[in-house]
């Protein structure tokens, strides 16, 4: 394959950031996208752990921050995310998850993926009122008996994920990539609304 090709190939990718507070359906809608259109997921989270089970150097060195109760810096998540990202070449495309969640790191994203010749395609911003998703939490913590989901744990949560996300959206806005999505109504229904807006840009 001719360089310029594959270059093309690249560009082609289609890289999507999916944002939603806790109760949102991001887990649910996340997996459907996977589904409908062969993508890679990457979840910061799951990625830190594998890391550091693997007792990789990025893995001890993350976990040589956390042991201090300190935020593993950027540049660690970014070299471990870049790490799994150049193993999914043969998906045609990754949903981010969990990742970004400031600005810092959103232009490192944008770094990494450029040197790479891709770049974040779409941000998928699920939208739901704030009674509504204190009401889905209450009920799957009556379900699940997740002790996590009572009325302060979840304000809190609600609270961390606003003041986060909100200057991010406002970034993702000015660039023309945020798909803000109406998160209420049936899985399939909402669904429906965020492969409207990822299928008319591909």
């Amino acid at each position: 394959m001719k360089l310029s090709n594959l270059f093309c190939n690249l560009k082609d990718m289609l890289n999507i950031v999916i944002f939603g507070a806790p109760g949102s359906g991001k887990g649910t809608q996340s997996e459907n996208l996977i589904k409908r259109y062969n993508l890679a997921h990457i979840s910061t989270g799951d990625v830190l752990r594998a890391e550091m089970k693997n007792g990789t150097e990025l893995g001890k060195l993350a976990e040589g921050y956390i042991a201090k109760g300190q935020l593993v810096p950027d540049d660690v998540v970014i070299g471990m995310l870049a790490n799994v990202l150049d193993t999914k070449k043969d998906a045609a495309g990754v949903i981010f998850d969990g990742f970004p969640r400031t600005i810092p790191q959103s232009d490192a994203l944008d770094e990494m993926l450029k040197e790479r010749g891709q770049e974040v395609s779409i941000v998928v911003s699920l939208e739901v009122e704030e009674p509504e998703l204190i009401e889905r939490l209450i009920k799957r913590g009556q379900q699940s008996g997740r002790s996590d989901d009572n009325m302060e744990t979840i304000k809190s949560r609600l609270d961390v994920y606003k003041n986060q996300t909100s200057p991010l959206k406002e970034h993702y806005e000015k660039t023309g990539k945020l798909a803000s999505i109406k998160g209420v109504g049936t899985v399939d229904e909402i669904f429906e609304r965020i492969a409207e807006a990822v299928d008319k840009i591909k």
